[in-house]
């Protein structure tokens, strides 16, 4: 399964791997994964406004020794946000769904919320 990590799935499998459960790590062993440069950016504010701890850097060097795939922000991505329904207001999140859907991706996340965007996001 080609996968689309969401910002707190990445921090998870790098490391709290345990909060994945059982299923969460098997699709993520078994899954071509990637990462959105969205979720960096996401880190990189969060950690600068003191609402999480992890440094964007670190996460950033830690993602292609996890066996991970860094996903770029194109401009057809970020277009894509307009046609999406209003059925999420995070501003990354949802940029994460059109890549998803764009790239043919499946969203890995915890978020109910995201579940309705259909079948282009499994929840954990």
């Amino acid at each position: 399964m080609r996968l689309l990590l969401d910002t707190h799935v990445l921090l998870w499998a790098l490391s709290e791997p345990k909060r994945l459960g059982a299923a969460g790590l098997v699709l993520i062993d078994s899954g071509d994964v990637h990462v959105s440069v969205a979720s960096i950016w996401e880190i990189s504010i969060k950690a600068a406004r003191g609402r999480l701890t992890a440094n964007p850097t670190t996460v950033l060097k830690a993602i292609e020794p996890a066996g991970f795939s860094l996903l770029p922000i194109l401009g057809e991505h970020a277009a894509r946000v307009f046609d999406l329904g209003l059925h999420h207001s995070d501003p990354f999140d949802r940029l994460l769904v059109a890549q998803a859907q764009l790239e043919s991706l499946t969203l890995l996340s915890n978020d109910e919320a995201l579940a309705a965007y259909g079948s282009c996001v499994q929840i954990l």
